[in-house]
């Protein structure tokens, strides 16, 4: 909750408690960079690190000066990210085409590990629009369902589906842009959080039934088509999907290609032990071991000591929201919360899902412990904007005053 204190006959209120947890968070993250040293093939580790506290900085930086407005100030300019987010995506796509077809891609949007996602601007860096794309839809969707609830505070089946229909117009043009790029990873995480908000909307339990019915369908008919049709999914998914679950599925036959990574994060979290092998250990290379494998790079130097630290700081970073959100008394913003809880505690399972083996690996990064200036900003926003949602103790503390030095 927020402390609130005056300073010269001037209120200021500041959660100690969630600025305390995000700075443990980037200590954590520039010292599990540094540690990675080693395991980074091109030796840009310091590079890495430089930026990522730069951009730490961007973001406590972003929080100082939205917590100086409302949010419904910030919410004003919502609609405008969301079009300027879907030019950028447009844009990606239009770059993806020209890539496939005439073998090139448009200016400033070159292609990483097989996507083009990014926007490399000379002099900042890369810039994701997905990213913040994730943090505008979680808003629009919840400011789409308090309005709906406001319209209809007894909604029939019909009106249900009036809700359904409005938030599947601003949620499906992006997510089909983005799956097109290809970025399966953050498609599934905007998918998931969506559906999370809905679920707690208060909708009709028919809908989430049929909601979650839906899905597994999807997943069936999928692993059906994939074991006995796979010609079918040929013609749908780009073969890299595919062999990412044929690597999932079967990981000791392709050790030298596609599961290599599993394969060595497996290896390195398997052999580190309680303490694992001590600062910047390179006994196993692991690929991208300052983004997607940095939970494998912290496992190999300190071991089940080290990870078990990550799990601990990443659930009290969690249970802080839900405290947040179980505190607050409007609709909207408790279902903001809840939306970056769900996307949140998402992202952290697949990120460590797909390490250890319990889910395919999707590309999807340990928020705000991997490297990444898109995602840690995003996901600054969204506190900050949680931060306003924040309630306030009722407990005042006078730090200054004219009559007074210290009260």
């Amino acid at each position: 909750m927020k402390q609130t204190f005056v300073f010269r006959n001037k209120t200021y209120q500041i959660d100690f408690g969630f600025i305390a947890i995000l700075c443990i968070l980037w200590a954590t993250s520039c010292f599990a960079l540094y540690n990675a040293f080693n395991l980074i093939s091109d030796g840009s580790g310091m590079g890495y690190l430089i930026r990522q506290i730069f951009w730490y900085v961007i973001g406590f930086a972003t929080i100082f000066i939205l917590t100086n407005f409302q949010n419904a100030v910030i919410f004003k300019y919502i609609h405008k990210a969301y079009r300027y987010l879907m030019y950028a995506l447009i844009y990606l796509f239009f770059s993806r085409i020209t890539a496939t077809v005439l073998g090139f891609t448009l200016p400033l949007t070159p292609a990483i590990n097989g996507a083009i996602s990014w926007f490399q601007i000379p002099l900042i860096g890369s810039f994701q629009p997905s990213e913040f794309m994730k943090i505008v839809l979680i808003v629009m969707v919840c400011e789409i369902i308090d309005q709906h609830q406001k319209k209809y505070p007894h909604p029939t089946v019909k009106e249900d589906w009036y809700l359904i229909r409005d938030i599947l117009k601003i949620i499906l043009p992006p997510l089909i842009l983005i799956f097109i790029q290809p970025d399966t990873g953050v498609f599934i995480i905007i998918a998931f959080t969506i559906f999370v908000i809905i679920a707690c909307s208060g909708i009709r339990r028919g809908y989430v039934i049929g909601i979650i019915g839906l899905i597994i369908a999807v997943v069936v008919i999928f692993f059906f088509l994939y074991f006995y049709h796979q010609n079918v999914l040929d013609a749908v998914f780009d073969s890299y999907r595919l062999q990412r679950i044929e690597s999932w599925l079967n990981p000791e036959s392709y050790i030298q290609g596609s599961s290599n990574q599993l394969y060595t994060a497996l290896l390195s979290l398997g052999s580190a032990g309680l303490t694992g092998y001590g600062l910047q250990a390179n006994i196993i290379s692991i690929p991208e071991a300052h983004t997607d494998f940095i939970f494998a790079a912290i496992g190999q130097c300190f071991g089940l000591l080290g990870t078990t630290f990550i799990l601990i700081i990443c659930a009290t970073l969690d249970l802080y929201l839900c405290k947040i959100a179980y505190n607050t008394n409007n609709r909207r913003d408790r279902l903001i919360v809840v939306g970056v809880i769900a996307m949140l505690v998402y992202q952290q399972f697949q990120n460590i899902g797909m390490i250890v083996g319990l889910l395919p690996i999707t590309g999807i990064t340990l928020p705000l412990i991997s490297y990444g200036g898109s995602s840690i900003l995003s996901y600054f926003i969204s506190f900050a904007i949680i931060m306003n949602i924040s309630p306030a103790t009722k407990k005042t503390i006078h730090l200054w005053n004219r009559h007074k030095k210290v009260v």
